[in-house]
């Protein structure tokens, strides 16, 4: 397992936690959904992969939430040709590390990847969160 599998961009089935569930005092997802490898970052002395995941919904975004609509040809990029609609949401994300984690689908490949252009304007709103110490869900154990 290596992060050569799984690059920015791509879309796995994960079991995303919402910080509205994690505020419940859940640690668990209720569901695989498609989910976004948004960022990774690469910890060579402790040969670890830390990861920035971020959830896609066909539901719209509520109140609370910062989403981008994902755009039809981003939605069949990524594999999600079911899909009428979809957005990644961007004001909350989990955060893993990819050789530790319970969650991470290492024995499946990727369903899709989003485009660079696309990518690029995903991370630069997720950042915005980061940046804020706001939204992180940690997943690691």
């Amino acid at each position: 397992m290596t992060i050569d599998q799984y690059k920015e961009g791509h879309i796995v089935r994960y079991a995303y936690l919402w910080k509205w569930q994690r505020d419940l005092g859940r640690d668990e997802g209720e569901k695989d959904r498609p989910a976004c490898v948004a960022l990774t970052f690469r910890n060579d002395a402790q040969n670890l992969t830390h990861l920035v995941m971020l959830a896609i919904s066909g539901t719209p975004p509520t109140a609370d939430q910062t989403a981008i609509e994902i755009p039809q040809l981003e939605l069949k990029r990524a594999g999600l040709t079911d899909a009428k609609r979809g957005w990644i949401t961007v004001s909350e994300y989990n955060y893993d590390i990819l050789e530790q984690s319970w969650d991470f689908p290492i024995n499946s490949p990727p369903q899709g990847r989003f485009s660079r252009p696309f990518l690029k304007k995903v991370q630069a709103a997720a950042l915005v969160t980061i940046r804020s110490k706001k939204g992180r869900v940690d997943r690691t154990r």
